[in-house]
Formats: C-alpha cells, sequence, structure tokens
C-alpha cells in the first residue's frame, strides 16, 4: 500500500479547512513546496494535491505552486479540485502531475470521463465522496441518489484504474477510517482504491494494508501530529 501525504493550496499556499469550510481556514506554510520536500525526506514516493481555488472556479490559478511542488520536491503528485475540461488535464500533465483527479464532473458527465479515459488512461483517476452510502458532488455539498457501488461498477466498466475514495463523514474526525467500507470495495472491484477520510493512527495504516488497498491518504492526522508519515511508510514496507 502507498502513503499519499496530502496537500491543499489556497492562494499559492498549503492550508487545511474545517469540515470544507472556506471560512474556516489554517494557513500551515506559504511555500508548499517546503511540506512538499519534507515528505520525500520522510519516505513518501507520492503526494495528493486538491487546488481549493480551482475546486471553486474550474481553472488553475495555482499551477505555478504545483509545477514548483513537481520539479522541486521527487513525489510523484496526483492533483484534484475543479478539473473539468481536457485543457485543464492537459496543462497539469503537460508540468509533469502523474495523474489528474475528476470529481464532480465524472459524475454529471459520463460521456467526458469516458473520452478523458480513452485519451489518458491511468493518468485519470476519480474521487468518489461518499456520504450515507450515496455519492456526494460539487464539494459534499449536493448529495445525489446515485448508489456508491453502482457508480464503482460502472468506473469499472469505463476502464477507470485509481479511484480516490472518501467517506465524508469521516473526513477530518480524527475518530478512524471506514474500513467496513473499503473491505467490501476492495472485494467487489478490481480497481486501485485509495483511502481517504479519518484515516488517524498507525493502526489505520496496519488495517487498510490487511485490504490490499492501493493507498491511504494522511491529511489533517498528519498537520496534527496524530501521525508519523516515516512510521507510515514503514508499516507499508514491512512483508
Amino acid at each position: 500500500m502507498n502513503i499519499f501525504p496530502a496537500i491543499d493550496i489556497y492562494d499559492g499556499k498549503a492550508v487545511r479547512l474545517l469540515k470544507g469550510d472556506y471560512n474556516k481556514m489554517t494557513v500551515y506554510s506559504d511555500r508548499p513546496e517546503l511540506f512538499a520536500a519534507e515528505f520525500y525526506n520522510k519516505g513518501a514516493k507520492y503526494l495528493h494535491v486538491v487546488d481549493l481555488e480551482g475546486a471553486k472556479t474550474g481553472e488553475t490559478p495555482n499551477i505555478k505552486t504545483v509545477e514548483k511542488i513537481v520539479k522541486e520536491s521527487g513525489l510523484e503528485v496526483e492533483i484534484g479540485g475543479g478539473i473539468r475540461s481536457e485543457e485543464v488535464i492537459k496543462s497539469y500533465l503537460d508540468i509533469g502531475v502523474m495523474r489528474v483527479i475528476l470529481g464532480t464532473i465524472a459524475v454529471t458527465n459520463r460521456d467526458f470521463l469516458v473520452s478523458a479515459v480513452s485519451k489518458y488512461g491511468d493518468k485519470i483517476a476519480v474521487g468518489v465522496d461518499i456520504l450515507n452510502g450515496c455519492v456526494a458532488i460539487r464539494g459534499w455539498t449536493e448529495k445525489t441518489e446515485l448508489q456508491c457501488f453502482d457508480f464503482f461498477s460502472d468506473l469499472q466498466k469505463i476502464g477507470v484504474k485509481t479511484v480516490i475514495c472518501t467517506d465524508i463523514s469521516k473526513d477530518g474526525a480524527l475518530k478512524g477510517t471506514n474500513l467496513a467500507l473499503y473491505k467490501e470495495l476492495s472485494e467487489r472491484f478490481s480497481v486501485d482504491i485509495t483511502a481517504s477520510g479519518g484515516v488517524t493512527s498507525l493502526d489505520d495504516i496496519r488495517e487498510l494494508k490487511k485490504l490490499d488497498l492501493y493507498g491511504a491518504i494522511l491529511g489533517k492526522a498528519l498537520y496534527e501530529n496524530k501521525i508519523d508519515l516515516s512510521e507510515a511508510v514503514n508499516i507499508c514496507k514491512e512483508g
């Protein structure tokens, strides 16, 4: 299993939101590339980036910051946040991003998703945000009637290789992750699943690893010093 430390970017800074509220933002650094370099020095190979401004506008206001992270950190970077056009996909891939994550548009525009996967293959991932078994979109503000298992089935049929799955009820709560959900998803589907939301302890990492998931994202637990990144990476290297 791979560990993905997370950096959320707003106005070129590394930040965290409280429960997705842009009015409750904590700024951790005005040089996110230094955070990324620190993650690399602690053994991480990958980085999960979300452009919070892009999520609002559908544009790439922080692409220079992302490019600096890609070029200076040594990490393989995946990015999400308002990616709604092929132009934006291409912009990120051109600066060396490993893959881009489609969110809302993967739900609302299946044809766009099919086209993107057909053209860019495993450089396209899908972010699936789940609330009470259904898929939520538009920054978690809108819950659809689409059942998460039905959506996963369709993503597999389309040929999506990687899915980042977030249990919204667990995100940022620092009370553990939804092991039962990830167990069922990993047993039912053959896509690479990255767990996101509520990964709080090294025990969470160990249990997720047992499920043979592709990855786990570390966000708030990392910033609040609940998890040591080096230890998490080492657990994933163990036989």
